[in-house]
């Protein structure tokens, strides 16, 4: 690898001179003939890279190419839409225009990262965290030498590894992979359900670190017990032999041979949170030779154990029909939910019978088999996304949807109401249409106008795959009929969407014809009476509750408002009072500003929880649900608490909401 472009000398004058009248002919071009301009500029921005120091001439001009239209109508129009997962194939394309619009793509999110360009869309962090995964999906390129590909690519491919190159330069090119192996175990510690992302990631450093022609020094070492959780978690299949070849181990194996794998596998899928194919080739073997062990492959305790033993035949059937090595992460689910216990609530086990039998229709079956292919049978994706949500109410992501009302339903359904939520997947899957009830109206999906996302993408979990469209259609259109109603529709709207258990009471601190903030001081100790151990009687939270925060960026900016979900507020290990939270964002390690760091672990959070101490949560928050009957007293919260609260909204998103300016309560929003 060299570092050919950091500290080398910028392109020749006359080159970047040419680079500036093409950006500027774009820019003062009409929209309409911003097309034609095109081409002049991806010829010089194609010589510029080639030449030493040309990614940092387009990086210096990143702001400019974005703002002159480089991206307008293309995909790369809004990043915060941008998927790692694909830029292989666009810096590997053979296609000129392609290659260099993900270059300038990459640049300026690099700018983005790096501070030299503070971005309306993404922060620096998001950016950040963009370019890391997209080094390690890209790994093969960055470390190996040019395969077919590259060769095909011809200068093209020249220009891809320069740009990477440069990227990994500037952000810490021998820290790369170890900086992901922590990002994999930050992101392994919250337990989402989706980690197809996080199994691209790690299958890349396993081929990285097997390719002999790929030198990563001394980085990476701490990737083994990642790579063996998905290729060789326990001795029969440690050199990842295939599964033919460990079906064939596995038919020659003795009792205490067997035992050994059902320990290894359940060690190593609690350990991580990954489930191996090899495991779920292992449980469909012992299904019809040695279920006794089922248990211990599944590392229960004696809560799930007596569960098992209970519901061993629903368990079996479950397994049966949606455990396969495709949807192995499904075991994850299925530990969890019976270590839950909640096939004891009457309702359940008589649901997920149901499930194993469901027909699904022909527009859920198609959407299950674009995201998740044709092999097992969607019925079995849908099954195992039934087991991993049930399982993992909190791990629930909204992937790149305005949807976060959504998501935020199904996590709380799934973790309060979860026969609820299998009534909701059955009227998706099989009818196409769910039918919920706004103050005695009835609100169906299927003859709804629309809702917040104008197509709900497949990057999603295969139960969210499936209800989340229908969800998202019924809120909007609770919405719309609130119109005409004074105050914020989410007063009506969240409390008849989200179930009985939400709370009628409403408390706001934004005015909203106004945009301003109001009477935020009585805000916050209404809030802190309902919720501060401290202030409400030491009562714990009873039932999660629907939350709307006012989320910023690393400078304290505001970006938007976003649905979460309180679930608790404890003393932390540190006698902190915290409040614990759940974000439907697909990562909710955020920084929000100042010292508002979003906690995921270490603070007493359990898995999919994060946290934020008391005061700095009440800081971003500007609606809460709570009970009118239990309300109390305003809490006589101390005045230098208080002024730190109200300071730290003033520094943040409030600081352009104390003068009159416009304000509208977005429905992707709370």
């Amino acid at each position: 690898m060299s570092n050919s472009d950091a500290g080398s000398p910028a392109p020749a004058d006359k080159l970047v001179q040419q680079l500036d009248d093409a950006i500027t002919a774009l820019d003062e071009s009409r929209s309409f003939a911003k097309a034609a301009s095109l081409p002049p500029l991806f010829d010089v921005v194609r010589q510029v890279l080639l030449q030493p120091g040309g990614c940092q001439a387009v990086r210096d001009r990143a702001e400019r190419l974005e703002k002159a239209g480089v991206f307008l109508g293309s995909d790369w129009a809004e990043p915060t839409t941008l998927q790692p997962q694909l830029t292989p194939f666009s810096l590997q394309s053979t296609e000129t225009d392609t290659v260099l619009v993900e270059a300038m793509s990459e640049l300026r999110l690099l700018a983005v990262a790096m501070g030299d360009y503070p971005h309306e869309s993404m922060s620096a962090e998001q950016a950040h965290h963009y370019l890391t995964q997209v080094l390690a999906i890209n790994l093969t390129l960055l470390f190996g030498e040019g395969g077919e590909t590259e060769r095909q690519q011809g200068k093209l491919g020249l220009i891809s590894r320069s740009v990477l190159d440069y990227v990994a330069t500037s952000i810490g090119y021998e820290h790369v992979v170890d900086r992901l192996i922590d990002e994999i175990w930050r992101i392994l510690q919250q337990r989402p359900i989706q980690v197809g992302g996080v199994r691209q990631m790690i299958t890349q450093i396993a081929v990285c670190r097997s390719d002999p022609k790929v030198d990563m020094g001394s980085a990476g070492q701490g990737a083994e017990r990642l790579i063996s959780s998905l290729y060789g978690p326990t001795q029969a299949c440690r050199e990842d032999p295939g599964i033919e070849v460990y079906e064939e181990r596995l038919s020659h194996m003795d009792s205490s041979a067997l035992q050994g794998e059902a320990t290894g596998f359940a060690r190593s899928m609690h350990d991580t949170g990954l489930v191996s194919p090899y495991h779920a080739t292992f449980i469909r073997f012992i299904l019809e030779n040695q279920d006794a062990l089922i248990a211990e492959s599944l590392g229960l305790s004696m809560t799930g154990r007596d569960c098992l033993l209970h519901y061993r035949d629903l368990v079996l059937t479950l397994i049966r029909e949606g455990i396969f090595p495709e949807t192995a992460q499904g075991i994850y689910g299925l530990a969890l939910l019976l270590e839950r216990g909640i096939l004891y609530q009457p309702p359940v086990a008589p649901a997920l019978w149901r499930q194993t039998t469901l027909s699904l229709c022909p527009e859920a079956r198609h959407r299950l088999e674009l995201a998740y292919g044709y092999n097992p049978q969607p019925k079995a994706w849908l099954i195992q996304g039934v087991l991993n949500m049930l399982g993992q109410p909190l791990g629930v992501g909204q992937g790149n949807n305005p949807t976060c009302q959504s998501a935020r339903a199904l996590s709380m359904w799934a973790y309060n109401d979860p026969d609820y939520l299998l009534q909701m997947v059955t009227w998706a899957a099989r009818d196409n249409e769910i039918i919920m009830h706004f103050e005695g109206t009835p609100v169906s999906s299927a003859s709804s106008r629309g809702g917040v996302a104008l197509a709900v993408t497949l990057d999603l979990d295969p139960v969210s795959l499936v209800v989340v469209p229908h969800l998202d259609r019924i809120y909007a259109e609770m919405g719309r009929l609130c119109i005409g109603r004074e105050g914020d529709p989410h007063r009506w709207v969240n409390p008849e969407f989200h179930g009985w258990s939400a709370g009628r009471g409403f408390s706001i601190n934004v005015d909203v014809a106004t945009g301003k903030l109001q009477d935020l001081e009585g805000f916050l100790r209404h809030f802190y009476a309902s919720y501060h151990p401290h202030y409400n009687g030491n009562q714990p939270l009873v039932h999660p509750q629907p939350a709307g925060v006012a989320v910023t960026d690393s400078a304290a900016r505001f970006i938007g408002w976003h649905a979460i979900t309180i679930l608790r507020a404890n003393l932390d290990p540190d006698n902190v009072m915290r409040v614990y939270f759940y974000n439907p964002n697909n990562d909710s390690g955020q920084h929000w500003g100042g010292d508002v760091q979003v906690s995921t672990a270490t603070k007493g959070e359990r898995f999919g929880e994060a946290s934020l101490p008391f005061e700095q949560f009440a800081s971003r928050l500007y609606i809460f649900h709570y009970d009118p009957l239990e309300r109390g007293e305003p809490a006589k919260v101390g005045r230098e608490e208080l002024a730190r609260v109200i300071d730290r909204v003033h520094q943040s998103w409030g600081r352009d909401r104390l003068p009159a300016d416009s304000f509208q309560a977005e429905p992707g929003g709370n």
